[in-house]
């Protein structure tokens, strides 16, 4: 797959300028964007925990997904979840990335897009931030309890009985946890996929690339074995995802009137030339 990339500074081809984040027109707008993102972050955090269903109707969809899974020949948690189980250390760093890298990828991801594309920045952002949306729509029209918590099967609450830092060691309540039953759409990999597709383009090596490739498997192999999430909930992710890149080139559309470019081409930011030279500086 080849990428179209533009020369700094060109135009659309309808002649106008690429879009660019507004904080970039003053001096050290860069940190007005990370505190704008990270009250935002918050609040979505906040109302998270606000959305939270009850055990009950989040037991009962559970059921219903395990019916679905079972009719798509998904059902294989409790599978992935015993290959790893053998393995303290394995299951102790599927924990630590289930609750790390989550967080470090997008804020990666989002960093060198402001630097290296700030056209691309801006609607990756915005895709961002609607999936959050989306994803607290999901949390409160279908809650739904993961496998870790499912009364009367043998999956494995993997935060509770190996190594992990953070919340979840500290026990399954909502004054700990958070929303426990916050799982579909799953935003890790939601999240994952969002960080493997803004910065795919601007990935030169091919190793790189892989790795870029690569992540979003790592996460959904993390949060099926430690019991966090089904395979459906990942699926829901991705689809969240879709969703909001849509959403988002519309809205270019109609508030910017721009036409939709779904591929649109990587516009780089220009480089900073360094200080000319007299003929007659020693």
């Amino acid at each position: 797959m080849t990428t179209t990339v533009r020369a700094p500074d060109a135009p659309e081809p309808d002649g106008r300028a690429p879009l660019a984040p507004l904080s970039q027109r003053y001096r050290g707008g860069w940190i007005v964007e990370i505190m704008v993102l990270a009250v935002l972050y918050f609040v979505y955090d906040w109302l998270r925990d606000q959305v939270a269903g009850s055990a009950a109707s989040a037991l009962h969809h559970a059921r219903q997904l395990v019916r679905l899974e079972r009719d798509l020949a998904l059902l294989q948690e409790r599978r992935w979840q015993q290959w790893a189980l053998p393995s303290h250390p394995l299951i102790s760093f599927f924990n630590i990335w289930y609750g790390t890298i989550h967080f470090v990828m997008p804020i990666v991801a989002l960093v060198v897009l402001y630097r290296k594309a700030p056209a691309r920045y801006v609607r990756w952002r915005n895709t961002l931030l609607v999936l959050a949306v989306i994803g607290l729509l999901g949390f409160w029209l279908w809650p739904l309890m993961p496998p870790r918590l499912m009364p009367g099967h043998q999956w494995v609450d993997t935060p509770a009985r190996f190594f992990n830092f953070g919340p979840q060691s500290k026990g399954n309540s909502t004054k700990d946890f958070g929303n426990l039953y916050a799982a579909m759409p799953s935003l890790h990999g939601g999240w994952s996929l969002f960080s493997c597709l803004a910065l795919l383009p601007l990935a030169r090596r091919w190793w790189v690339r892989a790795l870029l490739i690569a992540y979003p498997v790592t996460i959904l192999v993390t949060i099926v074995v430690t019991g966090n999430h089904w395979i459906l909930d990942a699926v829901g992710g991705w689809i969240a995802l879709g969703i909001a890149y849509l959403i988002t080139c519309t809205w270019e559309r109609v508030v910017h009137r721009r036409p939709v470019r779904f591929r649109e081409p990587v516009v780089l930011a220009p480089r900073k030339s360094a200080p000319a030279v007299s003929a007659g500086a020693p």
